[in-house]
């Protein structure tokens, strides 16, 4: 009787400890949620409303937000028409352009960690190729189109080098970083553990140097989508740049705003997917 009555009270605090939390827990994703989403959203409309009332005087440049939408509505929600040639859908434009990118940036990465592996851990490679490093990656990513042209006479194989010589240097920079910042303790217990090259390589300096590796990988992705809508605005073809382009010619500044939309939303996820990856990958500790 005595032993039941003992544990009465703590069966009821039991109880309550589960059933409790289900509500501050719901309120607290509601906060959490509003705080993401109330102040865009309300800066969002702001900038359309004052974007509204400026375009809409007589002899405004720019189209307002009512008159983009009704002209570009076609484009919204038929996506995926294709009538042959250049004549085709946003979502075929936009997949070309990813297409693109992702060959050219995974390039880069492969490249960028290979030599800013070698950079951050070679006394002699830093010496010799830093310098080059840093004069080459100041050149603007489109004056390399002429010469990516020239030696490959044709357009996707340049747009796709005119992606990797863009994004490389970051991701070689913050590899290079990263592996000098390594903690002496690392090389010390890789000596004690007597791994070979590629196991120090794979479970010591990789692991270590990710979340700059990460940073660069981040920037790179950026740049390589600013490249490539660039690019595309000289090489032709389907993409997103020469429908932005092609937009221009024919006086079409809607459908530009809506292109523009487009690549910014893309831009956005593509950096938000390589933050989650690296997330991931060094368990909170890259940069967000």
């Amino acid at each position: 009787m005595s032993t039941t009555a003992a544990r009465l009270p703590f069966a009821k605090s039991v109880a309550s400890t589960s059933a409790a939390p289900l509500g501050p827990r719901l309120a607290g994703f509601a906060r959490h949620l509003a705080a993401q989403v109330v102040p865009p959203a309300v800066v969002l409309i702001m900038i359309l409303v004052i974007w509204e009332i400026l375009c809409s005087r007589p002899g405004a440049g720019l189209p307002p937000p009512s008159r983009v939408l009704s002209d570009t509505w076609e484009l919204i929600v038929h996506p995926f028409f294709d009538n042959g040639g250049t004549d085709k859908g946003l979502f075929w434009h936009i997949s070309a352009s990813l297409q693109r990118v992702a060959l050219g940036y995974a390039i880069a990465a492969v490249v960028g960690i290979a030599l800013g592996t070698l950079v951050g851990q070679s006394t002699w490679a830093m010496r010799g190729l830093d310098p080059i490093f840093q004069v080459l990656r100041t050149v603007p990513p489109l004056a390399w189109l002429p010469l990516a042209l020239a030696a490959f006479r044709d357009g996707q194989p340049s747009a796709i080098f005119v992606i990797f010589i863009t994004s490389v240097w970051p991701i070689i920079i913050n590899t290079a970083v990263g592996i000098r910042n390594m903690p002496q303790d690392y090389r010390n217990v890789s000596a004690v553990l007597r791994l070979n090259g590629f196991e120090f390589f794979w479970k010591i300096m990789i692991p270590s140097a990710a979340p700059y590796i990460f940073t660069g990988l981040r920037i790179g992705i950026g740049l390589s989508w600013l490249a490539i809508v660039a690019a595309e605005m000289l090489i032709g073809g389907v993409g997103i740049g020469f429908f932005i382009w092609d937009a221009w010619n024919s006086s079409h500044i809607s459908e530009i705003i809506l292109a523009l939309i487009y690549v910014g939303i893309i831009g956005f996820l593509l950096d938000r997917v390589v933050a989650a990856v690296a997330v991931y990958v060094t368990r909170g500790t890259s940069v967000q």
